[in-house]
């Protein structure tokens, strides 16, 4: 057989992306030193940072794309690491900022004084918002859950995990691993399709975030704006409980926002639950449904079993008249899939509580976003 030209190895590479940047490899300028002879093909693979962690992946997925072209020769792969000046330009390139120069505040991808892009009129992601009014109810659960249904339906899902003190989003989602930084820019981790980003990633297990408001001001903003979201199709933002200084930024940085309200059945919560409907209408935000969460125990003898009592959900969303979108049953699968990693949305989408999560994310997508007009943060 003929060998491949160069050529052709460069666009059978080119359908290959970056597992993180999710751009092809060839445009991002990782492809090196092809060589190909009646014995195969050689190259090296620039990596974006040292001991980067799609290494193997990377390996697989370029082998498979050659392996065709060389019919049955070998495919040999040497990796280097990118300059500084490549990584620039690969953040260049990814986040459209010519001009900026190497030091300075916009090539490192510094927050401040940038725009969060989330809150741009021609921005086409959607934010949720998903907010309680206590802990405990299981918002977190609930987000990541969510985030995964949405993301196996077809798009493009990110997390910030704004719980700063209460963190466990990574947890969750079985997103662990660190996140990788080019040359300032932060590539969140992505596992079931979802991006995430989190305090957990930054803070030594164990310790407690013991902060004042300026920071959490400033951490949020660098969540939205130095870390590569890709314009994703839903943003969800897991709120911490109550209505304090992080509620406060966060209605700054995002008009958009929907809000998404999670309680349990139970009077106690839904009262509670009430105070963060009742801040997002105060910062001109607007509550878009209610998800009840806990609603009963499905047992052996297939009776339902309503632990946490019944009606707090249908209550509070008619107190503020939007829907009540969901009830999502108690099972064991979904407690222990927070805690290993292993969402019950992703690893049992046919189960009770799985069905119950995916059928939440198809009513979501089937609401009209709401609009921003003029210079304003008012919602219509």
């Amino acid at each position: 057989m003929p060998t491949a030209t160069i050529d052709q190895v460069i666009e059978a590479l080119r359908p290959v992306e970056d597992p993180e940047l999710h751009r092809s490899i060839v445009d991002l300028d990782m492809v090196h030193d092809i060589a190909v002879s009646s014995q195969g093909v050689s190259l090296t693979i620039t990596l974006t940072v040292a001991g980067c962690p799609m290494r193997n992946e990377i390996t697989k997925l370029v082998t498979d794309a050659l392996t065709p072209l060389v019919n049955g020769a070998g495919v040999s792969i040497n990796f280097g690491v990118m300059t500084d000046e490549q990584r620039q330009n690969v953040r260049t390139m990814l986040n459209g900022t010519p001009g900026a120069t190497a030091g300075s505040s916009q090539a490192h991808g510094h927050a401040e004084g940038r725009a969060v892009p989330f809150a741009a009129k021609d921005s086409t992601t959607r934010v949720l918002l998903i907010s309680s009014g206590k802990g405990g109810v299981g918002k977190s659960s609930v987000t990541t859950n969510l985030a995964v249904a949405l993301a196996a339906s077809g798009h493009t899902v990110g997390i910030v995990d704004a719980d700063i003190y209460g963190y466990s989003i990574p947890r969750m989602l079985g997103a662990e691993r660190d996140p990788v930084v080019i040359d300032g820019m932060l590539l969140p981790p992505e596992n079931y399709g979802v991006r995430c980003i989190s305090i957990g990633y930054f803070v030594p297990e164990g310790e407690a975030v013991i902060w004042r408001g300026p920071m959490l001001h400033k951490a949020l903003e660098q969540f939205l704006t130095d870390v590569f979201w890709d314009e994703p199709d839903y943003l969800l933002i897991d709120m911490p409980p109550g209505t304090g200084d992080i509620a406060l930024s966060l209605s700054q940085y995002l008009p958009r926002g929907e809000v998404f309200v999670v309680t349990t059945p139970q009077e106690a919560a839904q009262k509670v639950a009430r105070l963060s409907a009742a801040m997002a209408k105060k910062v001109n935000l607007t509550v878009r449904g209610v998800i009840e969460n806990m609603s009963w125990f499905t047992g052996d003898d297939g009776k339902r079993y309503e632990l946490f009592g019944s009606g707090g959900g249908a209550e509070l969303a008619a107190e503020l008249e939007v829907p009540l979108l969901a009830q999502i049953p108690l099972v064991t699968q979904l407690r222990e899939g927070g805690d290993d990693g292993h969402p019950i949305a992703a690893i049992a989408p046919e189960s009770e509580a799985g069905a119950a999560f995916h059928a939440l994310a198809a009513q979501i997508v089937a609401m009209k976003p709401k609009k921003i007009f003029s210079a304003g943060l008012k919602m219509v």
